[in-house]
């Protein structure tokens, strides 16, 4: 609790803060429609794009780090993944292809700019830090499976073709 103030404020300031966010909740479809197209952009780096589909892989699942059982608790754990996968996703984008995606849109550069900074403020630093490791993690990991040999039959099971030779 903040020093010196009651339960009661502190519950009061953090609702404040959070309708702060509803300029940003009303952008929503804008920055979905961003999303899906540089998902289908070539340019765009296929891990950030992994990043995504994990993310989605964990809300499809069903098996979730706090259960949906548990009241408001239980639908936080998904947006986080969401937010935190977005977030990570949008952090890879070549600055150029974000540019040229916002405004073939018509999505303004200064409120995206300006959304993607308040949302950031929220997560708190340390979670940023181990979120921003994961894709140095995963191209370390395929590094490894690359000079395993055990790619090729990783590929064919994947696709279900039959193995290269």
């Amino acid at each position: 609790m903040a020093k010196g103030k009651s339960p009661g404020w502190v519950g009061f300031s953090r609702m404040v803060s959070l309708l702060a966010f509803l300029p940003v909740a009303t952008r929503i479809p804008d920055y979905a429609r961003l999303i899906t197209a540089l998902v289908f952009d070539e340019r765009m780096p296929n891990d950030r794009k992994v990043l995504l589909g994990a993310a989605a892989g964990y809300m499809v699942l069903g098996r979730d780090l706090v259960p949906d059982s548990l009241p408001i608790l239980g639908g936080l754990d998904d947006l986080v993944v969401v937010v935190l996968a977005v977030d990570l996703f949008l952090d890879g984008v070549p600055p150029e292809l974000l540019h040229e995606k916002l405004d073939d849109l018509g999505i303004d550069r200064v409120a995206f700019h300006r959304d993607i900074a308040q949302i950031r403020r929220l997560t708190p630093g340390p979670v940023r830090r181990t979120i921003r490791r994961i894709p140095a993690l995963m191209a370390g990991a395929g590094r490894v499976i690359e000079r395993s040999g055990i790619a090729p039959r990783v590929r064919a099971w994947v696709t279900k073709e039959g193995p290269s030779t």
